[in-house]
């Protein structure tokens, strides 16, 4: 079933065929390979420029895709392809290296993935890049912003890691002194944000998707000959669920159609609320399930687990909050 929301308002009408087919994809071809879902429906390439082969769309659209890959709960490397890599190859300006690299991307032949500072201790000493990026997102191009530059190396060793959350990989990528390939200045921080407000959107698909389960739930439920939706204290936490995805929804929005110079901050209100919000559904979508909610074989965990990995991906809200502090001067 689908609730109501203001999402659909605020949508434009592309923006709301775009949302329609990507769901209707992943609804009958869960399982279809990376390639297939980038190619198909050509969604690798929105922020792609049209000059290197993609739609020349922009945040807006990427965070509908990502909102959709979200409640589907998808393992598809959408968020370090078409959002980090995407943003730090295009941040570099350089043309020939965007004809290198983009159109790939944006057809769906290559996937990729971004090492921003704070996820390993990578030292570059001329042109050769040491050190452990651990409990990293995968990609076959992988980009590093170390001292200001963004680079593109070939790992030493790449090693997946066991994760509470089996729907998002996570690899630990090794640099033995190996030859880098330098791709200009990097922009760590314009990169980061632009992951925070592609998650932010992830997630708000994701709690959005535990409500509508909460809500099914409560109506088909019955104890004491009535369906359990009927009673006032799950009214209430149903309607503590619809505020809180709401409210992230309108965050991530935000985030995602922000200008450039108010995009830091809004992106740390989307990456400290909508964080939040994801664990609270998840949690209150299995609670609402008596029972069947802790059961393997219900849906309810994969969500709790993706909440919580999610909220440590770039950085838990407390972190966020004191980008948010320190920016108001505090």
């Amino acid at each position: 079933m689908t609730l109501p929301s203001h999402s659909s308002l605020c949508l434009s009408a592309e923006q709301s065929e775009l949302r329609d087919t990507v769901r209707a994809f992943l609804a009958r071809l869960p399982d279809a390979p990376w390639s297939r879902f980038a190619g198909e429906l050509g969604v690798a390439g929105l922020a792609v420029p049209e000059e290197y082969g993609g739609a020349g769309c922009g945040p807006a659209e990427t965070a509908v895709v990502c909102e959709e890959l979200g409640r589907a709960l998808s393992a598809h490397p959408y968020l370090q392809t078409a959002v980090l890599a995407v943003e730090a190859i295009t941040a570099t300006g350089d043309p020939a290296v965007m004809a290198r690299l983009l159109p790939d991307l944006a057809g769906g032949s290559l996937t990729a993935t971004v090492l921003l500072p704070d996820d390993a201790g990578l030292t570059l000493e001329g042109d050769l890049l040491t050190g452990t990026a651990r409990a990293v997102l995968p990609g076959e191009l992988v980009l590093a912003l170390v001292g200001g530059t963004l680079v593109e190396a070939v790992p030493s060793s790449r090693v997946p890691l066991p994760t509470l959350d089996q729907t998002r990989p996570l690899v630990a990528l090794a640099f033995d002194a190996v030859p880098v390939v330098r791709l200009g200045g990097g922009a760590p921080e314009r990169v980061r944000d632009a992951g925070v407000a592609a998650l932010a959107a992830e997630q708000v698909g994701g709690a959005a998707a535990c409500l509508e389960a909460a809500v099914s739930h409560a109506r088909q439920r019955h104890q004491f000959g009535r369906a359990i939706g009927s009673f006032q204290a799950v009214k209430h936490k149903l309607a503590d669920m619809l505020l809180l995805v709401e409210s992230a929804r309108s965050a991530a929005l935000a985030a995602a159609r922000a200008p450039a110079p108010e995009l830091p901050v809004l992106a740390a209100v989307a990456g400290s609320y909508c964080t939040e919000a994801y664990l609270g559904a998840a949690a209150e979508n299995i609670q609402l399930h008596g029972g069947t909610g802790i059961t393997w074989e219900h849906p309810a965990h994969r969500y709790f687990k993706r909440a919580t990995c999610d909220a440590w991906l770039f950085g838990p809200p407390q972190a966020h909050r004191a980008r948010l502090a320190s920016a108001a001067g505090l």
